[in-house]
């Protein structure tokens, strides 16, 4: 029915018509509202994008501190980062309002592209630049001067100034910002009531170059690993250019004495490794020009001394101090350190402050670093944190005794990046002046003290950029320099943050760039060794000095993102103390053969040194019973060689028994620590004594003797047979007158005819016809004390 009407051209009814309005209005406002908010929510994105399509650089800015009557002129560059060309392009100045806070200008630094709802719009009356076509990767100079007073500024503060760049490019035939660079202008033209205390260190720091080694004449000329610092201190030179800026700048002086001992070698003849080779150093001139033009730069500057090498504390406190030993490092290096500055220098520098890395702080480096006498510690704001809507004094007592002084974070990052390009340059200038003045404006009637520790090793472009921000600061209109001891005695605020921050808050990139545990074990392994080597000495002046230095130098923060090069150093600083100690040593024996009871036993050492050195020599015994030592298992003498020559130290041994007995011999130092590696060698123990050869002797003659007596009695026996056998035959030819022969001895010593009486003793020795023949000689062939075997041929009757 409703359709037939509308159709034949009746109306609806004012019911049907209410409800429909009340449909419509009720599916169509949420609609309408969302495509009239779309292009509110989009355009901020959009815009933010586009306006990146175009770089603009802002290379220079002077005045960078202007005041009335000023033309401050801006000079940069626009380059074209998009594929399409820009026409009917314009470079306009955008100045902003005054900026309220220090968060205020952190915030629009940070900023990148067009922000429609809070980027100021052009400046009204300013002069334009207008470039009809940039193409595609091409580039425009711009430059501008405008006087002061048409720049806006009201009153005193930090305003924001912007350069943009707006066009057209071939699908959007209307003007659009397509680049925009922020800036800041401090703008303070008369000089504030209360002007803060800024105090600027300067930092003269540089990594280990120096080695353990030294030549071996008597000037003990020192050995660097590489000639890598004269490429620093030649002219244009990162640490020449240190001195040369920082001689006319209201700073205080951060120096490691490390590096002012490392330039004194060179200035007084050097060495350089060369492969296995040491070369003469060529850069000696060089290096007396850099100290003689420090030594006039620090004059009337006060000079801080960190201790020597610049160890890494947040190391030391983290990985390294349960090593023992490691402490007393510190220690040694903050005792070096004011006689080295002062020596070189001719200044008394500050030793009580220390310096961790990027002022980070939590309890236990705030206890190593006053561990070895400092009892000032140079924290940052990033660290120790304060709670307050302005920026308070540096210095702060810390519960545990020690005065913080806490450097503002955002002044001393101010020139991290890469300062090379003159637009970082520049604006890292602009905004390191406009945070010091909202410093002075947070509370303009109360005077405070504030401190910049800018990074350790600044190149050359950061330290140019410094001086440029120092220079801007020479007005003195909202600051005057100030030193840092004035900085560390300053009346602290009583609102300001006085608790150590906790370990757990210690950020974990520093944390992972610190050094190894092991690292600090090899340093106590070398130094151990060196406290061995060095009491045999008769010189240590020559030996301890360059390896204490070195092992200073194992701990150096520089090391920090370089741990294969620090493994590296400390090995080779090992590898040259194990030689000079193996200089030193027992020449190797062979075995030796010991006849009799008593004899000398020769036991060499030699020293391949350049010094004399006295130890003492332990010869042992593996069997006191069969030979000892003047009585006794061991015995110990003392030694002193001269250097480049052996000695030989003999031992006096008594033997008892035949057999091999085992020596030892061990150097040791006259405190009794074992030095070297002992010697073995073995004896071999054959007693022959004079009483033995005496009774070897005698038997040998009895023998001779007993031969010959045997020799003689034979002769006889034969010659009695013969004479027998010649009587038997004359019997024989004669037996008529032969009368019978009596069976007694007596009977044929009463027979007739006979002209003599026979030898009773060759009667005697006539056989037996009812015995065995027997020897007449009761002494024996062979003596009952030889055993010796019979002769051949010879018979003995047993």
């Amino acid at each position: 029915m409703a359709e037939a009407a509308d159709i034949q051209g009746t109306g609806p009814s004012p019911a049907r018509r209410w409800l429909r309005r009340t449909i419509t209005v009720a599916f169509g406002a949420p609609l309408l509202a969302g495509l009239l908010q779309a292009p509110a929510t989009a355009a901020p994105a959009e815009d933010a994008a586009v306006s990146k399509t175009v770089d603009v650089s802002l290379d220079t800015l002077a005045p960078s501190a202007p005041v009335e009557g000023d033309t401050v002129t801006l000079t940069g560059t626009v380059t074209n980062r998009g594929k399409k060309a820009v026409t009917d392009a314009t470079v306009d100045l955008r100045v902003g309002p005054q900026m309220t806070s220090r968060s205020e200008i952190e915030q629009v630094a940070g900023r990148t592209g067009y922000r429609p709802y809070s980027d100021p719009a052009p400046l009204d009356d300013a002069p334009e630049v207008k470039i009809p076509r940039l193409n595609p990767g091409l580039s425009a100079d711009f430059s501008f001067s405008v006087p002061v007073s048409d720049l806006g500024f009201d009153e005193a503060g930090v305003y924001q100034l912007g350069v943009s760049l707006s066009g057209q490019t071939s699908d959007h035939r209307y003007d659009r910002v397509l680049g925009i660079e922020r800036t800041f202008v401090p703008y303070q033209p008369e000089a504030t009531e209360k002007r803060t205390q800024l105090t600027y260190l300067w930092p003269l720091i540089s990594s280990a170059h120096v080695s353990a080694e030294t030549a071996t004449d008597d000037q003990q000329t020192p050995v660097f690993e590489d000639d890598a610092l004269a490429a620093e201190l030649k002219p244009g030179g990162r640490l020449d250019e240190l001195v040369s800026l920082g001689k006319d700048l209201p700073v205080t002086w951060v120096v490691d004495p490390d590096l002012l001992a490392s330039v004194d070698a060179m200035a007084n003849g050097y060495r350089v490794k060369d492969g296995t080779l040491h070369v003469p150093g060529k850069h000696q001139a060089l290096a007396e020009r850099w100290l003689d033009s420090l030594e006039k730069a620090v004059q009337g500057h006060k000079v801080v001394a960190l201790p020597f090498a610049d160890p890494d504390l947040a190391s030391l406190a983290h990985r390294g101090k349960d090593v023992p030993g490691s402490l007393g490092h510190l220690q040694s290096a903050t005792a070096l350190a004011g006689t080295t500055v002062e020596t070189i220098l001719h200044v008394q520098p500050a030793t009580d402050f220390a310096w961790p890395v990027d002022g980070a702080v939590d309890p236990s480096i705030v206890a190593v670093a006053t561990s070895a006498g400092a009892d000032k510690v140079i924290a940052r704001s990033d660290s120790v944190r304060d709670d307050l809507p302005y920026t308070p004094t540096a210095a702060r007592p810390f519960s545990n005794g020690t005065t913080a002084v806490v450097s503002d974070a955002l002044l001393s990052t101010a020139f991290d990046g890469d300062m090379v390009r003159t637009e970082n340059s520049t604006l890292a200038v602009q905004e390191f002046l406009a945070q010091s003045l909202a410093i002075t404006l947070e509370q303009p009637e109360d005077q405070r003290s504030i401190v910049v520790a800018p990074q350790r090793v600044p190149t050359v472009a950061q330290a140019q950029t410094m001086a440029t921000a120092l220079r801007g600061l020479s007005a003195k209109r909202w600051s005057q320099p100030s030193d840092l001891l004035a900085a560390a005695a300053a009346k602290p605020d009583p609102d300001a943050s006085t608790a150590v921050p906790a370990g757990s808050r210690y950020p974990k990139k520093l944390r992972d760039r610190e050094l190894p545990v092991q690292a600090f074990r090899d340093m106590k392994t070398t130094r151990d060794e060196l406290d061995d080597f060095k009491v045999i000495l008769t010189a240590q002046y020559r030996v301890v000095p360059p390896f204490t230095n070195a092992i200073n130098r194992e701990m150096s923060t520089s090391w920090r993102g370089q741990a294969r090069a620090a493994a590296l150093y400390r090995i080779n600083v090992l590898e040259y103390l194990q030689t000079l100690t193996e200089g030193v040593q027992l020449v190797d024996k062979s075995d030796l053969t010991l006849s009799g009871r008593s004899a000398t036993i020769p036991v060499t050492v030699q020293n391949k040194l350049l010094q004399d050195v006295h130890l003492v020599l332990r010869l042992t015994s593996g069997s006191k019973n069969r030979l000892n030592l003047s009585g006794e298992r061991y015995k110990e003498l003392p030694v002193k060689i001269s250097g480049g020559h052996s000695q030989s130290v003999k031992f006096s041994a008594s033997a008892n028994v035949n057999g091999q007995v085992p020596m030892t011999a061990q150097l040791y130092t006259e405190d009794g620590t074992p030095y070297g590696q002992p010697m073995t060698f073995t004896v071999k123990v054959s007693e022959i004594t004079a009483t033995v050869m005496l009774v070897i002797a005698g038997g040998v003659l009895l023998l001779v003797l007993a031969g010959v007596r045997m020799y003689s009695q034979r002769k006889r026996v034969a010659a009695r047979n013969a004479e027998a056998e010649a009587e038997a035959a004359e019997a024989d030819t004669a037996p008529e007158e032969k009368e019978p022969q009596p069976e007694s001895g007596a009977a044929r010593e009463a027979e007739p005819g006979a002209d003599t009486p026979r030898d009773p003793e060759a009667a005697s020795e006539e056989p037996d016809t009812d015995e065995p023949e027997q020897p007449s000689d009761p002494t024996p062939d062979t003596g009952p004390e030889s055993g010796d075997p019979s002769g051949t041929g010879e018979k003995v009757d047993r």
